[in-house]
């Protein structure tokens, strides 16, 4: 209806999975990377979850396309069955005869593992592919489990490759699946597209449908990422129906108020309460905000020259220690700060935008006490000099208090212009900033307007640290994580040279990361060495007032 009103030679926003629109996300190259890695790999299981509409079933697609032409593939869309149901299905998929009728698991068991082994005969490998995994009882997850027991000598003769939501992943950490979970070769958890990613995810699609004018603006963009998460398919239904009402009321753009409208329309008043702060509750934030600025001060206070407590600059490695100096820069007096408290999160007008990543990035080394000079060297390398990781990543409030340690964010002001700023302080409903050369508290319901969940932190991994650790590896870091675990734990850590991340030390990481609400995967990268370290020591830049770590 509204194609020829835009110019559209096609609706760009149709949710059908047509693959001319296909846009593949950094994202989703990782999750189709994963894939292939688990494909090439010889047998086991592949793991790719996400939340609804994310682009799990899209992904798969993508891999379908790159399968090599030796490949039987039996895909399971409906996963809703028995397991004789299963197995008759996969049987269908893959062409292999069975008795009408037949409801024996062992008849169609052993017509899988002669077709298996005759495939294996033939150079040919054999992958089985179940959309929406999550519905898949136990009873019928331990079945695929055995079989996947045929093997040769030197690998497995089928692929399991399960797309599922999160709730996979928590099914799998149950008892009587721990089998089938250390068989395991690949996971991926697929996240929603970055606030940059739906521009570009966007901008394709008009693109594809003939229109490369702008018809989203930065205010429009910017409710629309807080209304979809990011996730594809909620970006689809929302801006297709504006679409439509920008042609109704004859509107050559939508509108921020009309987005709003049309999420009102789809889902409903109550989906977007959270966007939608009443009067009364913004009042109560900002009372709330009063009290707590005070505390906020005195966290600015005590990190200013001459007040700064000494924090070691690599806290996380067990040789020598370098003690630095937290340095806040030099640019107002505390008492300026209390005076007044709510300041407006937008560059400064008499600084170049230009300068604001570089300026931002230098407060934030400067808070561990490193003179960064952007001139020289780029962040991420800089880090690495100095011994240290730099890690972006998106999140939420929740995240940064999580993680608890200064950062940049990427924020997007009244106009659309993007700036930097450097997070040293967040505390109940005011955050405190370091934006150029000023700083700044302000009301987190205002940076919640502004900030997409972009943030970039510098972080401290011990001295043997050369990426994450997967389970069942060994070598200088599982030695050092051993030892870590065993000081928290209160316990002799074992002497074992040989020790590898499984077993009981498995266990342990995983009741660390459960503990710490993190993904009890067993996989040791940044995040849960963050919380370790916040757990051995507080020696190291802080954001959140009275917590440790």
């Amino acid at each position: 209806m509204y194609k020829d009103y835009f110019g559209l030679k096609d609706k760009p926003f149709s949710i059908a999975p047509d693959p001319q629109y296909l846009y593949m996300s950094e994202r989703h190259r990782e999750a189709l990377a994963h894939l292939i890695y688990g494909l090439q790999t010889d047998g086991g299981f592949v793991l790719l979850t996400g939340e609804v509409g994310t682009g799990k079933t899209t992904v798969c697609r993508c891999l379908l396309e790159q399968a090599p032409e030796n490949t039987e593939i039996a895909f399971v869309l409906n996963p809703k069955l028995t397991a004789p149901e299963l197995l008759a299905t996969i049987c269908d998929e893959l062409g292999i005869d069975y008795p009408d009728g037949n409801s024996s698991i062992k008849v169609f068991v052993d017509g899988i593992n002669r077709f298996l082994l005759d495939t294996h005969a033939k150079g040919r490998k054999t992958v089985l592919i179940i959309d929406e995994a999550q519905n898949l009882s136990i009873d019928v997850l331990e079945q695929i489990r055995l079989l996947t027991n045929l093997e040769t000598n030197k690998q497995k003769l089928l692929q399991v490759i399960m797309l599922g939501q999160p709730e996979l992943k928590a099914m799998l950490e149950q008892p009587e699946l721990r089998q089938l979970a250390q068989r395991i070769t690949a996971r991926y958890h697929l996240e929603p597209l970055s606030p940059q990613e739906m521009v570009g995810y966007i901008s394709h699609r008009l693109a594809v449908a003939g229109v490369e004018r702008l018809l989203f603006p930065a205010a429009t963009i910017r409710k629309l990422y807080r209304l979809s998460g990011g996730v594809p398919r909620l970006i689809n239904l929302l801006c297709d129906r504006a679409l439509l009402g920008a042609y109704v009321k004859e509107h050559n753009t939508v509108s921020r108020k009309l987005m709003t409208a049309t999420a009102r329309e789809l889902f409903g008043d109550n989906s977007i309460a959270s966007q939608q702060a009443t009067p009364q509750r913004s009042a109560a934030r900002w009372l709330l905000a009063t009290v707590a600025v005070v505390s906020v001060a005195l966290l600015a206070y005590s990190q200013w020259p001459g007040n700064a407590p000494q924090v070691t600059a690599e806290p996380m490695t067990p040789a020598q220690v370098v003690e630095q100096q937290i340095v806040a820069p030099a640019l107002a007096s505390p008492a300026s700060e209390a005076e007044a408290p709510f300041a407006v999160l937008s560059w400064p007008q008499d600084l170049p935008l230009a300068n604001s990543q570089a300026l931002a990035y230098q407060a934030l080394f400067r808070l561990w006490g490193y003179d960064y000079q952007p001139q020289n060297s780029l962040p991420g390398a800089y880090a690495l000099d100095q011994g240290m990781r730099y890690l972006n990543k998106r999140g939420s409030l929740g995240s940064l208090r999580q993680l608890n340690r200064p950062a940049v964010l990427t924020l997007t002001d009244r106009r659309g212009q993007t700036f930097y700023t450097t997070l040293t302080g967040l505390n109940a409903d005011v955050a405190t900033f370091v934006i150029g050369d000023e700083i700044r508290i302000v009301a987190t319901s205002d940076l919640m307007e502004q900030w997409l969940g972009e943030f970039s932190l510098l972080w401290q991994p011990p001295s043997v640290y050369n990426g994450a650790v997967q389970p069942g590896d060994n070598g200088p870091m599982v030695l050092w994580l051993e030892q870590q675990l065993a000081r928290l734990q209160q316990r002799t850590p074992s002497a074992d040279p040989l020790l590898r991340l499984d077993g009981l030390l498995l266990d342990d990481v995983q009741q660390f990361q459960a503990s710490e609400g993190l993904e009890a995967d067993g996989i040791v990268g940044p995040i849960t060495l963050i919380q370790l370290n916040s757990r051995r020591t507080g020696n190291h830049p802080q954001l959140t007032v009275g917590q440790e770590g």
